[in-house]
């Protein structure tokens, strides 16, 4: 009598492989795109030891980078061309703006910027206005480029912090900051 042995390895293989391939399928496009945050992040401090109102910008290099052959036309280089952050450094100056709760321009100076690590940041000052309780926060950079961008905006006095997430539909976010 003959016996046969049905070998079944082919087919578990099989079966892995095609699962492999579908799970590559479905995660390349999240981690091509895990790279870019079209995020950026915004404080603004009320430093009593100082007396000024200090905004402090920070934008991801990545994005950056890829945001300056949008913004600006040729090779351009976040990391170690000084033309470069001060063009982007004035970019973002010009894209952000805090109004006082009369809808008057508060007037930010720029404080200078740098490359941190994996960070591009962008300074600005006032001193801090007399009997301030809101803010009206314009902050639309980026969002030109790519519109779903969102600029988070912190607010930090005395010790508290409350935020608004910004999208490009938004033009004034009112933010009470007698708190």
């Amino acid at each position: 009598m003959t016996r046969f042995t049905i070998n079944t390895q082919p087919a578990k293989s099989t079966f892995w492989c095609s699962l492999l391939a579908i799970a590559l399928i479905v995660l390349t496009p999240l981690s091509v795109n895990a790279h870019q945050q079209k995020e950026a992040y915004s404080t603004v401090l009320f430093n009593d030891r100082t007396g000024n109102l200090e905004v402090a910008h920070r934008f991801y290099i990545h994005d950056t980078e890829h945001a300056l052959s949008h913004l600006f036309s040729g090779k351009a280089d976040i990391i170690s061309d000084p033309v470069t952050q001060q063009k982007f450094a004035e970019y973002i100056q010009h894209k952000f703006r805090l109004l006082n709760q009369d809808k008057a321009l508060l007037e930010l100076g720029s404080v200078g910027y740098e490359v941190e690590g994996k960070f591009f940041w962008v300074y600005q000052e006032i001193p801090q206005p007399e009997n301030l309780t809101a803010l009206f926060i314009q902050m639309q950079a980026l969002q030109e480029i790519w519109p779903g961008q969102i600029n988070q905006v912190n607010v930090e006095r005395n010790g508290k912090t409350k935020a608004v997430r910004i999208n490009k539909d938004d033009e004034w976010l009112k933010l009470p900051v007698n708190f």
